[in-house]
């Protein structure tokens, strides 16, 4: 908690403030609201009800009249917001080495890793699959929370004894503001595809936003980049600290020198400072080769010696990433958060070359989210799947059937190998019910989320869960007819 004149030294009326929102409902007494600008809402216009809810004081970036509670009005709140919480929570991200890592895909993985091959005991966790260290677990609204909630959640770390955090930095953060207080020890770039044109307009936009990662590194911090990606060039002219590499070019710092993917594991064999190293890892797939390297090099940059963090790889757990359920069937069932075009092709890529039959497909695409991906993702998935079967996934306001029909409208007069089957639920069940000998099921998109956003309301909802309940049911009706 702070007094309000911590903050705004001068104000004329001192309160207590514990904490800041921006959430006219979610304030109580003796919180701060901020009125800023949202995507659809202007907050100024809820300041009566931030006040009802017991909000103690406001902050303002326009003249509203007076209140019973203390106005402060500032210049700009949104550019206000972030460095008021970093005052608020006593400067946290100051207080630890902060670990950005952005790109398309692989980002959720990567930041595993590396709070994997630092340590949880002394590094956090910040991103899809929520927040964490050793000593805690917990839930984000967003990849990248907002400003008013990823302050305390470092501060969480901070109390928690952590010296870093791995932290997801997603384009629409940067986007939106965030992250603009930031200045980032460690920067990681894993790939960049089209994805999020809905937010950014253009690729270009969308580009930049995930350059401001490197441009808020510190000058004498750490950028360490994917030499193999195609956009290798445009990110290193975007940083401000050292460039470190990693890939299969012979000019790398941490080079990729042969990898070989098994059904369970995957050998690999990385060479640094001219040494090579065997590395047995429990990740597959050529793309978490290279999201190790990325993590292998980051944990480096912050002194974790090569063989120490080696010896951890064998830690690596990435929920809702590759899962191969326990299901007990001749069968195979796999729940993976893939959902743009390049991290599906390459997930479908790798799954056939294990020792499969068919390949079915549960998928979806996200409701008020980029509509452009869609029909590019429906034919990704029948060009490479034997079968897929399209359902919702998180179709919020809009229409489910509508955002099916995106998915089908290049495919549609030449594939066949698809149906729709709107009811998620349903649709698993579907895939597990066709399953023959040695096929493998994926349910694609939500990883081990625990929700979908319907139109009206949020509801709990887990695949790994839907699947094993669907494996269930197929046992239950098999025993009845035999």
């Amino acid at each position: 908690m702070k007094m309000l004149s911590e903050l705004y030294p001068g104000v004329a009326q001192d309160v207590e403030i514990k904490s800041i929102q921006i959430n006219s409902r979610e304030c109580s007494p003796g919180d701060l609201f901020v009125c800023t600008m949202g995507v659809t809402a202007d907050r100024h216009d809820f300041i009566d009800d931030a006040i009802k809810h017991g909000a103690s004081a406001i902050v303002v970036s326009r003249d509203v009249g007076s209140r019973m509670v203390p106005i402060i009005k500032v210049l700009d709140t949104n550019r206000e917001l972030p460095y008021l919480c970093q005052k608020f929570y006593d400067y946290p991200d100051q207080k630890m080495k902060m670990i950005g890592v952005t790109g398309t895909d692989g980002k959720t993985s990567t930041a595993t890793i590396i709070q994997t091959l630092i340590g949880s005991d002394v590094c956090g966790y910040i991103g899809t699959n929520g927040r964490s260290c050793a000593k805690f677990t917990g839930d984000n609204p967003n990849t990248t929370p907002d400003v008013h909630l990823l302050y305390p959640y470092l501060k969480e770390f901070v109390d928690c004894g952590c010296k870093y955090v791995a932290m997801e930095a997603s384009s629409e953060a940067f986007f939106r503001g965030r992250l603009q207080s930031f200045q980032f020890d460690i920067s990681v770039y894993t790939n960049i595809t089209s994805e999020h044109l809905n937010i950014h307009g253009t690729f270009e936009n969308y580009l930049q936003c995930k350059l401001q990662l490197f441009r808020q590194t510190k000058p004498d911090g750490v950028c360490v980049l994917n030499r193999d990606d195609s956009y290798f060039e445009q990110v290193k002219q975007a940083c401000q600290g050292r460039v470190v590499t990693y890939g299969m070019a012979d000019d790398c710092d941490l080079r990729i020198v042969d990898y070989k993917v098994s059904p369970r594991h995957t050998l690999i064999h990385f060479q640094y400072h001219d040494e090579i190293f065997e590395v047995d890892s429990p990740l597959l797939g050529d793309f978490n080769v290279y999201n190790l390297a990325a993590g292998l090099l980051a944990a480096i940059s912050v002194g974790v010696p090569m063989e120490q963090a080696i010896a951890r790889i064998p830690n690596i757990k990435i929920s809702g990433r590759l899962d191969l359920l326990n299901t007990n069937t001749p069968y195979y069932v796999m729940v993976d958060y893939a959902h743009t075009p390049n991290g599906i092709s390459k997930l479908l890529n790798f799954v056939h070359t294990l020792d499969i039959n068919r390949s079915i497909v549960v998928i979806g695409q996200a409701g008020e989210r980029d509509y452009l991906k869609r029909p590019i993702v429906g034919e990704v998935v029948v060009s490479n799947a034997s079968y897929a079967i399209f359902t919702y996934e998180d179709p919020r306001s809009e229409d489910p059937k509508a955002i099916v029909d995106d998915m089908i409208q290049k495919i549609k007069d030449t594939y066949h190998n698809y149906e729709i089957v709107l009811d998620r639920r349903e649709a698993i069940q579907k895939a597990i019910d066709m399953a023959e000998n040695k096929d493998m099921v994926l349910i694609l998109g939500k990883g081990n989320e625990t929700y979908q956003k319907l139109k009206d309301r949020t509801i709990y909802f887990n695949d790994e869960e839907e699947a094993y309940q669907a494996v269930i049911n197929r046992k239950s009706r098999e025993e009845v007819t035999n």
